[in-house]
């Protein structure tokens, strides 16, 4: 095996480069493929959601080529600003006229003919935040935080105002990621591993006061325990949908474009729910081999992780590549039924421009990681 290394070098991770296309093309394909109805439905025209996937790809291609090419050194110089500039978009949601309510929930903010997801932003912007903070060495470190016991609660505050606002639009399954994300960048960091056991109590206390806070949250989790109890009409309808599409689907599918949930049955069928469509068309076969996608994609970004030549940028791909690859375990471990429902999206596959736009920006920084602070192999 031939292992190059420079700082200065242009060489990008290809096999992860070729990964993130082919799940981008694959996610274009169904999502076309999954909203051909509802689009014609409710805009009249079947091509509606391939024509704003696509535009989404496109700019955030364009985002990915920046963060590519830009030095990720740059980050820690720049990475608060970006945090609290976050911070104040999860709290602009709230406020009329410029935040914009769907379906009960404060998610988004409009700018000009734009809406952009708040929560999407912070993904990212907690991952440069918290890389550039804790790959600070030991002197720097000792006078931003005073000590490894002021270090962790300063990490559990940070992360406790974050998710408090992300929880309060409501979406428990962002709050649920980003807490996820800075676990994984703050103990790769070096934190005593005592400090990681204390944490699982107190995130699942915590977890819970969030989820029995809230009715509609509770109604899931009761749902997700007794799904014999639940109204199918109602409570139970989404999950049954679910199950339908991927239990007809069986070991090989019923073909590609043959769906029958996506006839207004399955809801939020090319975003939360595409999954479903997938497994239905195309089977348990063409459902494990886009997960076996997902992991090598997962792998190659920890091997960037593993490969880089400092703790920055091994911070920096260790946060992106969790981030993907926690997303990616809940929605799939909701639409077989490990967990309850959380609205959260299957990333580079499922339709949305804010998640496009800020997933491929984050692969941007991987990809800049592996180009000018890591070996290729």
């Amino acid at each position: 095996m031939v292992k190059l290394k420079s700082t200065n070098s242009i060489l990008l991770d290809v096999p992860y480069l070729l990964g993130i296309l082919a799940l981008l093309t694959f996610g274009i394909v169904v999502v076309y493929d999954a909203s051909v109805v509802y689009a014609h439905t409710v805009f009249g025209g079947k091509y509606h959601f391939l024509f704003l996937q696509t535009g989404w790809v496109a700019l955030g291609f364009f985002a990915a080529a920046i963060t590519t090419f830009l030095d990720y050194h740059l980050y820690p110089k720049i990475s608060l600003p970006i945090l609290i500039g976050s911070i104040v978009l999860l709290i602009l949601v709230f406020v009329p006229g410029i935040g914009v309510k769907v379906y009960g929930a404060n998610r988004w903010v409009s700018i000009g003919a734009f809406t952009l997801q708040a929560s999407e932003v912070m993904k990212l912007a907690f991952i440069l935040y918290l890389a550039s903070w804790l790959s600070a060495d030991v002197v720097t470190r000792k006078k931003l935080v005073g000590s490894k016991r002021y270090s962790l609660m300063s990490f559990g505050f940070l992360v406790l105002v974050i998710a408090a606002l992300i929880v309060a639009e409501p979406d428990f399954g962002a709050a649920l990621i980003i807490t996820g994300i800075g676990v994984s960048i703050y103990f790769t960091s070096g934190a005593p591993l005592r400090q990681f056991i204390l944490a699982i109590p107190i995130i699942a206390v915590l977890g819970m006061f969030f989820i029995y806070g809230s009715s509609y949250r509770r109604q899931r989790l009761e749902t997700f325990l007794n799904p014999s109890m639940s109204d199918p009409q109602t409570t139970g309808y989404h999950i049954n949908q679910i199950k339908i599409a991927l239990g007809s689907g069986g070991l090989l599918g019923r073909g590609i474009g043959q769906s029958r949930q996506k006839y207004e049955y399955l809801p939020e069928v090319c975003a939360d729910s595409i999954f479903a469509v997938v497994g239905e068309e195309l089977g348990f076969v063409g459902a494990s081999a886009v997960v076996l996608l997902f992991l090598f994609v997962i792998q190659r970004g920890f091997k960037i992780a593993k490969n880089s030549s400092d703790e920055l940028g091994r911070l920096l791909a260790v946060g992106i590549t969790s981030w993907l690859a926690i997303q990616i375990l809940v929605n799939l471990s909701a639409m077989v039924g490990l967990i309850p429902l959380t609205g959260v999206t299957l990333p580079l596959v499922s339709c949305g421009g804010s998640s496009m736009l800020v997933t491929l920006s984050g692969v941007g920084v991987l990809l800049s990681v592996s180009r000018k602070g890591g070996k290729v192999s």
